[in-house]
């Protein structure tokens, strides 16, 4: 299942599915208040429909996407290092530049479209994983897990100050300043009409200047928050898909049973537990403290066979249907996952934020797989047109161009 070209074609579907998959669970902070993340009901009083769309972008999607695109980046790592030595080049200084310019692709993304990029965080995650790049297979999954434990240890403490925060609240005789601190922590995520949630909509259904200077306003501050709650979780994610890389499991190597086996394992081992994790959250109609907890922390044990149970259950499917046009089709869209990523960011933002169509707080949960579905069709649609007359994305040219110090060639000989 090898592209003819120097191209992986399991890795670029993997990544197609991983762009399009992150869209799902995008969408509601492009859309609507930060906290409609954690409870449908934060903009307005939750349908079955909003209720559904949560529970299956918690089941599904939330962290297993973002984990498999890390896992493609730590491989794609290797990928890139292995072709500069073979050059005679020096692959850790070309993976540290490529970083640098990554970092600064994600700090553009952050200040002028959205709060939510990733790609600083790859980027500074990425830097670390250099450490591993040399170590075995086993070595390289055993430290995986230890910065997977590492994760679940400070978001767990996190939770815990939270609970121990709630109960200081309730106590008989609480200072009035904690019990107002704990109720202006927890008002964005129970009251729509909290002034947290106001302010957040209407800076969002302002123009562009005032976006700008609300996310400038909340650099690095906002953003080291979540980059302290998902480093440790990517860094861990690209040192699995190192490993999975040598392993033969991401190019190809296994046989369409062994990812079949692989893929019934991960799911039997990770939805029974989530599914009755959403039950709860549900059943408490999503109260604050178990709605954080079982996103931020409680799940985290069962995203990692998940996120290894899609890998396997996409190349299953693969196996059997490698020259389909909807795998070449998901196939160049994974070659342009970059100018997909970003992409997205700017259609999403210009339909909902005030700069473009004003929708932001306006369109229910339940209506938002419409968006998803479109942003699906159109990266099948402009990445293979896209394909037959460029070698690579335009973004994807930009940051080669960038790393490399003169512009790279960008049209295929035809």
């Amino acid at each position: 299942m090898t592209a003819p070209s120097s191209r992986i074609l399991t890795m670029d579907v993997l990544r197609g599915c991983g762009v399009m998959g992150i869209l799902w669970m995008n969408v509601t902070a492009f859309a609507l208040p930060q906290p409609a993340y954690f409870n449908p009901a934060v903009s307005g009083p939750a349908s079955a429909g909003d209720v559904l769309f949560w529970a299956v972008g918690f089941l599904f999607f939330d962290g297993k996407m973002r984990g498999l695109f890390a896992l493609l980046f730590g491989a794609s790592m290797l990928l890139l290092i292995d072709r500069e030595e073979m050059a005679g080049r020096d692959g850790r200084r070309a993976q540290i530049v490529r970083a640098g310019w990554l970092f600064a692709f994600g700090l553009a993304h952050y200040l002028l479209l959205w709060w939510g990029d990733i790609l600083m965080t790859y980027a500074l995650a990425g830097s670390a994983a250099l450490l591993f790049v040399r170590r075995e297979p086993l070595s390289l999954v055993k430290w995986a897990f230890l910065f997977f434990l590492l994760h679940f240890l400070l978001c767990a403490a996190f939770l815990a100050s939270l609970y121990a925060w709630s109960h200081a609240a309730a106590a008989p005789g609480a200072a009035a300043d904690v019990r107002a601190g704990f109720a202006q922590f927890i008002a964005p995520y129970s009251d729509p009409h909290s002034s947290a949630t106001q302010a957040e909509i209407a800076t969002y259904r302002s123009g562009f200047a005032a976006i700008v200077r609300h996310h400038l306003a909340g650099y690095p501050g906002e953003w080291i928050w979540s980059f302290l709650f998902t480093a440790l979780e990517t860094l861990g994610f690209m040192l699995l898909g190192m490993a999975m890389l040598k392993g033969g499991f991401l190019t190809g190597r296994w046989s369409a049973e062994q990812y079949w086996r692989t893929a019934r394992h991960c799911f039997l081992i990770g939805l029974p537990p989530m599914a009755a994790l959403a039950l709860w959250v549900i059943f408490s109609r999503f109260a604050v403290l178990p709605s954080l907890g079982s996103m931020m922390v409680w799940s985290f044990p069962f995203r990692i066979p998940l996120t290894v149970g899609w890998a396997a259950l996409i190349l299953r499917l693969l196996s059997g249907r490698p020259q389909s046009a909807i795998t070449a089709a998901i196939a160049a869209a994974g070659r342009l996952a970059f100018s997909n990523y970003l992409g997205t960011s700017l259609v999403m933002t210009a339909i909902f934020y005030g700069w473009g169509l004003g929708l932001f707080g306006q369109v229910r949960p339940a209506v938002l797989p419409l968006f998803v579905l479109g942003g699906w069709a159109v990266m099948l649609l402009w990445s293979p047109l896209w394909l037959k007359r460029f070698a690579s994305g335009p973004l994807e040219w930009l940051w080669r161009s960038l790393a490399r110090g003169h512009l790279q060639k960008i049209r295929r000989n035809n």
